[in-house]
């Protein structure tokens, strides 16, 4: 019959051994530990994550205004050629007191005006006056006189502000203004999937790593159970025991820490996808396939050149100042327009006999003349000149430098995502390691060979190999997600398409 210390040593091994083949086969059987107010059913994916910021996230909605507010101005830009309708009536009166004689005079004007790309500025108007006075000695053969005109004037420039180049500069400019803010909205989409994608890594890794401690905390438990069992016989001291205890201490305190960033985690991806919505249930997450490739240098960055939104705005706004330059230079010459104006008139004792006259009426008038305008040595303009021309080479260079940057950044997350494939493997391989330590470890406690104190060294030292390997896989995922956001290709990982 054995005796009772063999007894202890058997069930010792038959408690401790099992647990200890695998954490990992039991984080796989069970559903990962989380706090019990955001557990939720269902699966929440990380597409579904992104699906959900594109709606409600508010950085998005934020830049949507600017979108808006850059069509905006382009409208505002093209208003410079619509026509314009004015209109005006007054009405004055003169005479004096002692002789009781005085006039009274209405002047009524209305017309329209269209300016052109060439900078033509046309204007069609017509008026209608009425006169009329109480003076018996007049020599006037209508009292009241209604006067009408009908004239076009015509202005154009023929040097400064000449040409379509010139004048629809602006509206040139404009345009460009709409590409760049679509530009910086598309930044701000892929800004935001990096966000979204590095804050539901970060909850993977939360509630991993909550599942961890949790399972070594029943560990920690067993332990304590089984010291407390083998001091009865004799075969543990209380040392032993106090170092199952202190580990069941530490192994509670880091399930409280866990749960602390369980929940802030959450919080952190709830801000990303919805609006006030921290209260929210979130489903179960989990770590997406590892199916890409080994990234190159020369494809990611032929990428990034072609979609990184930053480059590209750039490079619209140096045409904005190619735009700026341009009319600079042109606003160096000095003014000349061309002005003319032709019109018909007729004087009759009623306005609608007035109006009618206009067209066969023999009551005409012309002019032409030229109008000159030159600020003395130009200095002004000259400097503006220059100023464009500085804010080009500036441009220029700030796209040089964007460029090198770029390049820098594309070379670090390549060789970052290179780094993180091998620390995975190599991740793996150290939990494998304490695992089997601990399996040893765990039956020479059971036979007698070791202490309370060097298991729990070895469970510690499994817990943190395998939140090493989280924390590694986190890396990777993470290092993919600034490489796509540099290669813009998250867009169409997500098949999201920008109007």
């Amino acid at each position: 019959m054995p005796s009772a210390a063999s007894a202890l040593r058997l069930s010792a091994l038959i408690l401790l051994a099992a647990p200890a083949v695998s954490l990992r086969a039991q984080q796989a059987a069970e559903p990962a530990a989380q706090p019990s107010a955001t557990q939720a059913a269902g699966a929440l994916t990380l597409e579904e994550c992104v699906s959900r910021a594109m709606q409600k996230n508010f950085d998005l909605k934020i830049e949507t205004f600017n979108v808006q507010n850059a069509g905006e101005s382009l409208k505002i830009a093209d208003a410079d050629f619509v026509p314009t309708f004015n209109a005006s009536i007054s009405h004055s009166k003169s005479g004096g007191y002692t002789s009781g004689i005085d006039s009274k005079y209405t002047d009524s004007r209305a017309g329209v005006s269209q300016k052109f790309g060439s900078g033509a500025v046309f204007n069609l108007s017509t008026s209608l006056d009425r006169s009329a006075n109480n003076n018996p000695l007049s020599s006037a053969s209508l009292n009241p006189a209604y006067n009408a005109d009908l004239s076009l004037a015509v202005t154009q420039p023929l040097l400064r502000n000449f040409g379509t180049a010139a004048n629809k500069a602006s509206q040139r400019r404009a345009a460009i203004g709409v590409t760049r803010a679509g530009l910086d909205y598309k930044g701000s989409v892929l800004d935001v999937i990096n966000s979204v994608e590095n804050a539901y890594f970060n909850l993977c890794y939360a509630r991993e790593q909550l599942a961890v401690r949790t399972h070594g905390h029943t560990l920690a438990e067993k332990l304590l159970s089984e010291a407390k069992a083998r001091r009865e016989y004799g075969v543990a001291t209380d040392l032993d025991v106090l170092q199952a205890e202190v580990g069941v201490a530490t192994a509670q305190r880091s399930i409280l820490l866990a749960e602390q960033s369980v929940r802030d985690r959450q919080d952190a991806l709830l801000a990303l996808i919805g609006q006030f919505e921290l209260d929210s249930q979130l489903g179960a997450v989990s770590f997406p396939a590892q199916t890409e490739a080994t990234p190159s240098f020369d494809l990611s960055y032929k990428l990034a050149r072609e979609n990184q939104p930053d480059y590209l705005s750039t490079e619209a706004y140096l045409r904005q100042l190619q735009i700026d330059t341009e009319s600079a230079k042109r606003n160096r010459l000095p003014s000349l327009d061309l002005d003319s104006a032709v019109g018909y008139n007729t004087t009759e004792g009623s306005a609608g006999r007035a109006l009618r006259e206009i067209p066969g009426s023999d009551g005409y008038s012309w002019q032409v003349g030229l109008s000159f305008r030159m600020p003395w040595g130009l200095k002004a303009e000259n400097a503006r000149y220059r100023s464009t021309l500085n804010s080009l080479s500036q441009g220029r260079t700030r796209l040089q430098q964007l460029e090198q940057s770029l390049m820098v950044q594309v070379r670090a997350a390549v060789r970052s995502v290179h780094t993180n494939m091998e620390s995975v493997q190599i991740a793996a391989k150290a939990t494998r390691l304490s695992e089997r330590k601990f399996e040893m470890e765990t039956a020479k406690f059971s036979a007698g060979t070791s202490t309370a104190r060097r298991v729990l060294e070895a469970k510690d030292d499994l817990e943190n190999a395998l939140v090493d390997e989280l924390q590694s896989k986190v890396a990777l995922r993470v290092a993919l997600s600034a490489l796509h956001r540099l290669e813009g290709s998250s867009l169409s990982q997500y098949r999201i398409t920008l109007p």
